[in-house]
């Protein structure tokens, strides 16, 4: 059998629409509410396959990914609980994410995951770690 040191990769993507405002003058007019659709990637890395052949069931990952967008949809996170205070900047978003998904997949997958939230066609954030 021959040995790799290559990585494996799966990803799913959905979509969420939200509304927020941001804290800080860096920020100019998005400091006002303002609407995002933001496309929302969730890329599972491992170095080996499972007794399956796989990184990690794709209906899995998008259930997942499903589940944890759907508290936010349609949502003014300025006015959830768990954001008070907080500045629901993209980078800030990716890893927040991370940490839902991360949670709900730890049963079934160790490996890296990576969010990515495509906030338009020319500009994302992401953020990457281990699942465990």
């Amino acid at each position: 059998m021959h040995s790799s040191s290559g990585t494996f990769r799966v990803a799913v993507k959905d979509h969420v629409m939200v509304a927020h405002s941001l804290h800080g003058a860096v920020f100019g007019p998005a400091q006002r509410m303002h609407g995002a659709t933001y496309e929302v990637i969730t890329e599972y890395a491992s170095e080996r396959l499972d007794a399956n052949g796989i990184v990690l069931d794709i209906g899995l990952a998008l259930q997942v990914l499903a589940d944890v967008l759907a508290p936010l949809r349609f949502q003014n996170l300025d006015e959830l609980p768990h954001f008070r205070g907080a500045n629901t900047t993209t980078e800030f978003l990716a890893k927040w994410l991370h940490g839902e998904v991360a949670a709900r997949v730890r049963a079934t997958f160790q490996g890296t995951l990576r969010v990515t939230l495509e906030e338009s066609r020319v500009a994302w954030a992401s953020y990457e770690g281990p699942v465990a």
